[in-house]
């Protein structure tokens, strides 16, 4: 007699299953595009059928809307974990843009899921970065107001005005979102050195606006 005979086989657990058809349908996205990409694609890359794959999202545009989702929250939960409130803030402000083009780095597809294919697809995909967006803006702010708090208690001067935090959180992530972009297609340039090259462009500038020196048009 069979020693495994009258064991069941172990049907693989949905979030594994889940996880497979994700990845695929990330790569696929960020390699092919959202309209070029095919569920076949996707279900052949997940090695399941492509039934299989509509029975756990509906359609394409679910799919996609799923990636974006899982993507965002992956990024954001890299550029949070790096960030440790109890460093100064120049550090926690490097901590968190080496992680954040660490993490675009290391994962080119869901860059280019977020960064380029939802973005150039229509409002309900553009609506879902512009979430993650606000969210990665909201924590630039809070760092850039410490950073002003802290230099400004040390010379006992006004804070910035908080339309000019939230001016330069804006700025910042914007101008880190273009380098990404542009470091994931050069190739050539490591994720440390786009954080450095970010840092010493906003940084320096900003260490200037705390000691209260602004350019004027005068």
């Amino acid at each position: 007699m069979s020693a495994v005979k009258g064991v069941k086989s172990k049907r693989m657990p949905r979030a594994v299953r889940e996880r497979q058809m994700m990845d695929a349908a990330v790569q696929t996205f960020g390699q092919r595009g959202y309209r070029a990409a095919s569920m076949d694609e996707i279900a052949e890359l997940a090695g399941v059928s492509k039934p299989l794959v509509y029975l756990y999202l509906n359609s394409k545009e679910e799919l996609f809307t799923a990636c974006i989702r899982r993507e965002a929250a992956a990024l954001i939960a890299a550029v949070e974990a790096a960030v440790e409130p109890g460093l100064p803030a120049d550090r926690q402000l490097w901590a968190g843009l080496a992680a954040f083009f660490t993490h675009t780095a290391e994962h080119p597809d869901g860059w280019a899921v977020l960064h380029q294919q939802a973005r150039t697809h229509g409002e309900p995909f553009a609506l879902e970065v512009a979430a993650m967006r606000d969210e990665i803006v909201t924590f630039v702010t809070g760092l850039i107001a410490t950073a002003a708090r802290e230099a400004g208690a040390a010379r006992q001067d006004p804070e910035l005005a908080d339309r000019d935090v939230a001016g330069l959180a804006q700025a910042l992530v914007g101008a880190a979102e273009s380098l990404a972009g542009w470091m994931n297609q050069t190739g050539t340039v490591s994720a440390k050195e786009a954080a450095a090259t970010l840092m010493n462009f906003a940084w320096m500038g900003l260490g200037e606006l705390m000691k209260g020196e602004r350019w004027s048009s005068r």
